[in-house]
């Protein structure tokens, strides 16, 4: 009985150690998770481009900017004209504007005489993205204060979200998530299963062209999508209040685009998988890291390491959420946020070209 028993593990374990494949998962992402968590993902301030509006540049404005360039965790872009500090936040040139107080030298010299007078230094934030406009706050205001002698007066405004609403943040994550998912993973097993079923010789025999095929199998998904998209859109606006300041037809748009591209993308995973198991695995749960991971939905794409930035661009929903973010809550119209209409619509374009082809060669 124990020979029996002893000889089932080894017929296990060698089961298991010639599955490539299932020894790969079992080894690979417990590493890639803790390579992410503990040193890739951060949710600390990091990387904050910063710009100073400064009336009169004194010593004392002078040694606050120092203070701010020699910190690791900030980047100091230059000084500008208070009158562009809208720009620049609604532009993503910078996270935040320091705006000093045009007699700051005079107002820091009285406090550290005993006179009740405080320096004023206002802070203006981009508070599209809550996961780090609250702590950069806070850390700006520790690295200027300096000395526990000078004692500034700090006045904190938060564009785009003043009351922080996580919706505000969390709605066009979200949606760049679900339709890459719910798309991909539709139009990749729908594919597959004529594949399984043998259906797929009985529909290219006939008259119709593959291609048209593919495309008619696609329009059914498109319009559920589009229902889809519809519904998202209304709950964000209507049950979590989250604006559309850059205008309901840009966003749309936008958003259709991006479903063609999550549609190419479970096409492309159809011709690269032979069952339905292996397609859901695909789109689903090998899609799921790098979008939740890389896309900017959870964390700051401004905090990730070079390399893990450099990985990122090629994850679609990462300049979906972008450009839909800057659309919604900053108000830009879609004419801003064409560099990253044009890299959608280029990945949509490589993926449509490549995966019809792959399906093609199967075919003959």
């Amino acid at each position: 009985m124990k020979n029996n028993f002893i000889s089932f593990v080894k017929k296990e374990s060698l089961h298991i150690l010639r599955d490539k494949r299932t020894m790969l998962i079992v080894m690979l992402i417990p590493v890639i998770l803790m390579i992410l968590f503990g040193f890739a993902i951060s949710t600390e301030v990091n990387n904050v481009n910063v710009a100073i509006v400064a009336p009169h540049r004194s010593d004392g404005v002078k040694e606050a900017v120092e203070r701010l360039a020699s910190n690791d965790y900030f980047t100091f872009l230059g000084y500008i004209d208070e009158e562009q500090a809208d720009e620049y936040l609604r532009s993503g040139k910078v996270t935040a504007v320091i705006v000093f107080d045009t007699e700051y030298d005079r107002n820091v010299a009285l406090a550290k005489s005993g006179v009740p007078v405080k320096p004023v230094i206002e802070l203006i934030l981009d508070a599209s993205n809550v996961n780090t406009a609250g702590s950069a706050a806070a850390y700006l205001q520790s690295v200027l204060l300096g000395s526990a002698s000078e004692q500034a007066m700090f006045e904190t405004r938060m564009l785009f979200n003043p009351q922080m609403k996580s919706a505000y943040n969390f709605v066009p994550g979200i949606m760049g998530a679900i339709f890459i998912l719910v798309c991909a993973m539709m139009t990749s097993v729908s594919i597959v299963r004529e594949k399984e079923t043998g259906t797929m010789e009985v529909l290219l025999v006939s008259p119709v062209r593959p291609f048209k095929i593919i495309f008619a199998k696609m329009i059914p998904y498109f319009t559920i999508s589009c229902i889809v998209l519809v519904t998202i859109l209304m709950l964000a606006r209507y049950l979590l209040e989250v604006p559309m300041s850059g205008g309901v037809g840009g966003i749309f748009a936008l958003s259709l685009l991006y479903l063609v591209l999550s549609l190419s993308l479970g096409l492309f995973v159809s011709t690269i998988t032979k069952t339905q198991v292996a397609a859901l695995l695909i789109s689903a749960m090998v899609m799921l890291m790098p979008i939740l991971m890389l896309s900017g939905l959870l964390f700051p794409i401004e905090n990730l390491p070079k390399f893990f930035q450099a990985v990122s661009t090629i994850v679609p929903a990462r300049w979906y959420i972008d450009a839909i973010r800057k659309m919604m809550i900053q108000g830009l119209p879609i004419i801003a946020v064409w560099k990253d209409c044009i890299i959608l619509l280029a990945m949509t374009a490589l993926l449509l070209a490549v995966s019809l082809k792959k399906f093609n060669d199967k075919l003959e």
